[in-house]
C-alpha cells in the first residue's frame, strides 16, 4: 500500500511522509482493529444521519452504509487485515470504503471527527462488554447459590485476624461473596449509565458548522443521550476509570475468595479437595495438585490495578481537549475486559467443577477449639451474669483449659459449677457447634434459618437480575 502522505487522513500540509519507526509508533491499528465493528456501527448511523440532514444525497447515505456492511462481512471473513500502513482503525475503515465506493467514500468524514469517532466506538465496545460482564457474574452468583442451597447445615470454622472465631454455615460464608459480586453487579449498572452517553458530533473539540442531529445517532445506536459540552464529549475518559475501578473491585472479590480456596485445599486446612478438572500437578513432584486457577486469578488482580492506576495517571495532566495520550486507554481497557471475563469464567467453573467440601473434615474442625467460648459468655448473660463479668470469666476458662489441654467440652458439671453456679447441664447442649450456628438467627446471622431466608432473597435477586 502506498504510505505517502496522500495516503495519510491528514492534509496537504505535510510535505514528507512519517519516519517508519515514527508511522509505527504512532500506529494503534494493533489494537484498536478490536473496535471495527463498533466503529462500522458508528459509522453508519453518522451516514444516516447525514443524509436525513441533507449534508448528503439519499443516494449517497445508502452507498456509505451498504459499503460499510460489506467491509463487516469482509472483516468476518477474515478477508480484511488492515496493517500498520492505516494507522488506525478509523481510517483503515475509510480507506477501504473508499476503494469499494469510490469518491462517496471520502463524504464520510463529514461533520464528524476521528476524536468524537473513537470515544463513540470505545463507548459502543465498553457497553457491549459491561452487558456480558453482568451476565457472567449472574453466573458466578448462581453457582454460589446452588452451594449454598446444599450447605446450609454444613459447618465451617469463621475466623478473624485468620484466628478461629466461631463456626459458621458455610453457606452463610458463600452468600458473602454473593453479595459482593451483588454490588458489583449494581456497580457496573452505575457505569453504564454513564458510559452510555453519545459524544458523536462533538467533532474535534468545538463542534461543527453542519446541520447534524446528534440524538438522531444517539438514538440509532442505543445511547441514553448526549454530550452537551463538545470539549468533554471528546476529552472525558471518566468513564473508563470508573469501569477500571469497579473492575478491580470485581477481582479484589474473585482474589479473596481464591485466597481461602487455595488455604482450605492444603494440608494444613484440608477443608476442600482439588478435582481434576480444576488443577494441576508438579514436574518433579508426583503427589502434588497444585491450585492453579485461584493462584492466576490472584496474581491477575495486580494487573487489573495497573490498568487503573496507568489510566488515573495519563488522565491527571491532560489540559482539554483531545491529547494523544487518550491512545493509552485502549490497550488497558481491552486487558481489563478481558482479564475481568476470564477470571469471571475461570471462578464459576472452579466453583462448579474443581472444589469439592469436605464436610466430615469441617465438622472435625469445628469441634477441635475455642471457637464457642463467645457462647459460654452469652449462656451467662442470659442468666444475668454481667456480659463483661461472663467474658472475664470465659477467659479464664479457656486459659486453664489450655493448660490442662482440655476444650470447653470436655469440661465435666462439677468443674463449670466450681467456674459460677449459674451453669446447669444445658450448658453442653449451648456450646455444641451447630447450636451455636443456628442460635444466631439475628438478622443478617449465620442461624440456618436466617440463612434460608437469605437463601429465598437471593434467588429473588437472580429473578430480577435476568428479568
Amino acid at each position: 500500500m502506498d504510505t505517502s502522505s496522500s495516503s495519510q487522513a491528514w492534509s496537504q500540509r505535510f510535505e514528507s511522509t512519517l519516519h517508519p519507526a515514527i508511522a509505527q509508533f504512532n500506529a494503534s491499528i494493533g489494537f484498536d482493529i478490536q473496535l471495527i465493528e463498533y466503529d462500522l456501527t458508528g459509522s453508519q448511523a453518522h451516514a444516516k444521519m447525514l443524509a436525513k440532514m441533507g449534508v448528503i444525497t439519499p443516494k449517497e447515505g445508502e452507498e456509505l452504509v451498504n459499503g460499510l456492511e460489506m467491509i463487516r462481512q469482509e472483516y468476518l471473513r477474515g478477508e480484511f487485515r488492515p496493517g500498520v500502513e492505516e494507522e488506525d482503525v478509523h481510517f483503515a475503515v475509510e480507506h477501504r470504503l473508499t476503494q469499494l465506493v469510490g469518491e462517496v467514500g471520502k463524504k464520510l468524514h463529514t461533520a464528524r471527527s476521528r476524536n468524537d469517532q473513537v470515544g463513540t466506538d470505545t463507548r459502543l465496545y465498553l457497553r457491549d462488554q459491561i452487558q456480558q460482564i453482568r451476565a457472567q457474574l449472574r453466573q458466578f452468583q448462581q453457582v454460589l447459590l446452588d452451594l449454598a442451597k446444599d450447605t446450609v447445615e454444613t459447618l465451617i470454622p469463621g475466623y478473624t485476624h485468620l484466628q478461629r472465631a466461631q463456626p459458621l454455615s458455610l453457606a452463610h460464608h458463600l452468600l458473602a461473596y454473593f453479595e459482593m459480586a451483588q454490588r458489583d453487579w449494581v456497580r457496573l449498572g452505575d457505569v453504564l449509565r454513564r458510559v452510555n452517553i453519545s459524544p458523536l458530533g462533538c467533532g474535534a473539540l468545538a463542534g461543527t458548522t453542519f446541520p447534524i442531529d446528534r440524538r438522531y445517532t444517539a438514538d440509532l445506536l442505543g445511547f441514553e443521550s448526549v454530550y452537551t459540552n463538545s470539549l468533554d464529549g471528546v476529552s472525558d475518559r471518566d468513564f473508563a476509570i470508573e469501569f477500571a475501578c469497579a473492575a478491580s473491585l470485581i477481582l479484589v472479590h474473585l482474589s479473596r475468595l481464591s485466597e481461602e480456596i487455595i488455604l482450605w485445599a492444603s494440608e494444613e486446612f484440608s477443608f476442600v479437595t482439588l478435582t481434576d478438572r480444576c488443577a494441576t500437578g508438579s514436574s518433579i513432584m508426583p503427589q502434588k495438585k497444585n491450585p492453579d486457577v485461584p493462584e492466576l486469578v490472584r496474581g491477575k488482580t495486580g494487573r487489573v490495578f495497573g490498568h487503573l492506576q496507568s489510566l488515573l495517571v495519563m488522565m491527571k495532566g491532560l489540559p482539554l481537549a483531545y491529547n494523544k495520550d487518550f491512545q493509552e486507554d485502549k490497550e488497558a481497557l481491552f486487558d481489563t475486559v478481558n482479564t475481568v471475563r476470564a477470571c469471571l469464567q475461570a471462578m464459576t467453573i472452579l466453583l462448579q467443577e474443581g472444589v469439592e467440601f469436605r464436610p466430615a473434615q469441617l465438622a472435625k474442625a469445628v469441634a477441635a477449639d475455642f471457637s464457642n467460648a463467645t457462647d459460654v459468655a452469652d449462656y451467662l448473660a442470659a442468666k444475668g451474669v454481667p456480659f463483661r463479668e461472663a467474658y472475664n470469666l470465659v477467659g479464664k476458662v479457656v486459659k486453664t483449659s489450655l493448660a490442662a489441654n482440655k476444650l470447653l467440652k470436655d469440661l465435666t458439671l462439677e468443674e463449670w459449677r466450681t467456674l459460677h453456679p449459674a451453669f446447669e447441664a444445658d450448658i453442653y447442649d449451648a456450646i455444641a457447634p451447630r447450636q451455636v450456628v443456628a442460635a444466631r438467627n439475628s438478622l443478617g446471622g449465620t442461624g440456618f434459618e436466617q440463612v434460608r431466608q437469605v437463601i429465598k432473597l437471593a434467588e429473588e435477586k437472580l429473578i430480577e437480575i435476568g428479568d
